[in-house]
């Protein structure tokens, strides 16, 4: 009788043990999602305020349509990007040629001091660091989850459960090119 005791009881205990690590699993699984998708949020007000800025650029500076429609295009491409790697490729893209459009407006001063081009630009900056923050959450909540993942004793189990590794959102290959000053030529 008593180790038939014994034997229910670890095996309840295991049970329990194993409850446990899914559930821890699962919450961590949804705090990346969750963090995925401020980084979405985020990005989704950038690609909406591109719009308006390249038409408040395209009025002084009509002959800059190049630069216009790499932003336009750079834009497009982001938004139909899927994942963290291909969106992370597709926004420093992004980021390049707003920083291209930026440097332009350098060579307009009157766009430059033109107030809606000025209100759009403090903006996109408000954004670029509410999507620099939401990337560092998402990052810090993939690498709680991948280490949950990877340790002891939840490595046993986390694999059979459906538990795999996530990607980060990273800079990647690019970064060098993004911490270049932009170039314009006339």
């Amino acid at each position: 009788m008593s180790s038939s005791l014994i034997v229910l009881a670890i095996i309840a205990g295991l049970v329990f043990w194993g409850i446990s690590i899914y559930n821890g699993l699962v919450a961590m699984r949804q705090r990346v999602n969750q963090a995925f998708a401020d980084v979405d949020v985020q990005l989704k007000q950038r690609h909406d305020l591109i719009p308006n800025l390249v038409e408040t650029v395209k009025g002084y500076a009509t002959h800059e349509r190049e630069t216009l429609d790499a932003v336009i295009k750079a834009r497009n491409a982001a938004m139909a990007a899927q994942g963290p790697a291909a969106q992370g490729a597709a926004e420093n893209v992004l980021s390049g040629a707003l920083r291209q459009l930026f440097a332009l407006a350098e060579a307009y001063p009157d766009l430059k001091a033109n107030t809606n081009f000025q209100q759009l630009q403090t903006e996109l900056a408000d954004i670029e660091n509410k999507i620099a923050a939401a990337r560092r959450f998402f990052n810090n909540a993939v690498q709680e989850f991948n280490t949950g993942i990877e340790s002891f004793p939840a490595v046993l189990v986390a694999g059979s459960l459906g538990f795999h590794k996530r990607e980060f959102f990273d800079l990647g290959e690019s970064r060098p090119a993004l911490e270049q000053a932009p170039q314009v030529k006339f």
